[in-house]
Order: structure tokens, then C-alpha cells, then sequence
């Protein structure tokens, strides 16, 4: 293996190639001469490094683990209160509501098909469903 040269910028730490690279960056910038990203190079450099990112399985499987814990904390920070838009109250409200035109034989539309006619269940089947649906809040 080739020993590293003491000389040159690759030979520079970390630190101080930042620190030399800014300075160009600031002097480009400064003088007009700097490239400057459109949104469609922009997007697409975006779309690049996230192909690449979501490749790791394992940084992927850790940023959800970290999502997971924030929601917990965050449902705790508001004493428990876990509902994911409303209250049991208002899931069987809505359960109600969402067969409000059904006509009294429990077919939609007054068709006479045969089954319930309901799509995945009666009224009070999906009131039913909105107040389990928070029993352990």
C-alpha cells in the first residue's frame, strides 16, 4: 500500500478541507461565478441520495424504531390521549353517519340484492367498531 503524501489537500484533515472549501465556495458565490442548483436539479439530486439511503435496511428499520418512540412520547406528553382523529364518541357518531341514506329495510339505495346490501356492515355495527376501535385508549 502507497504511503500517504504530506503534501497536498487530500493530505489535510478533515477540519481544515471544510475550512478551505467554504472559503471558495463564499469567493464563488461572491464574485457570480458559482453554480447554483435549479429546483429540477435540486429534486433530482434529492431523489438520488434518497434511492440511495432507503437501500439501508438498517438506518431505515432505526428512523422508524425513532418515529415510533416520538409518537409514544408525544400521545404521553397529551396524557394518553392516543385518538387518531377524534373521540369514541365521534368514531360511532361517524359510524352512524356513514349509513345516514340507507332506507329503513338496511339496503342502500332501496336495492333489493340479495345480502345486507352494506358495505362492511350496518350502522351500528361500525358505531360498534368506533367505540372498540378505542377501548384501550
Amino acid at each position: 500500500m502507497a504511503e500517504k503524501s504530506e503534501r497536498g489537500f487530500a493530505s489535510m484533515d478533515d477540519e481544515k478541507q471544510r475550512e478551505i472549501a467554504s472559503k471558495g465556495g463564499k469567493a464563488a458565490h461572491a464574485k457570480g461565478t458559482a453554480h447554483e442548483f435549479t429546483p429540477e436539479e435540486a429534486r433530482e439530486g434529492g431523489r438520488k441520495g434518497g434511492e440511495v439511503v432507503s437501500q439501508d435496511r438498517e438506518h431505515m428499520a432505526e428512523i422508524g424504531r425513532q418515529g415510533g418512540e416520538a409518537r409514544n412520547k408525544d400521545d404521553d406528553d397529551r396524557g394518553g390521549n392516543s385518538q387518531r382523529g377524534g373521540t369514541r364518541g365521534q368514531h360511532a357518531e361517524a359510524g352512524r353517519q356513514s349509513h345516514k341514506n340507507d332506507d329503513q329495510g338496511g339496503r342502500r339505495g332501496g336495492s333489493q340484492s340479495s345480502g345486507s346490501g352494506q358495505r362492511g356492515g350496518s350502522s351500528e355495527q361500525h358505531a360498534q367498531a368506533g367505540r372498540q376501535s378505542h377501548k384501550n385508549d
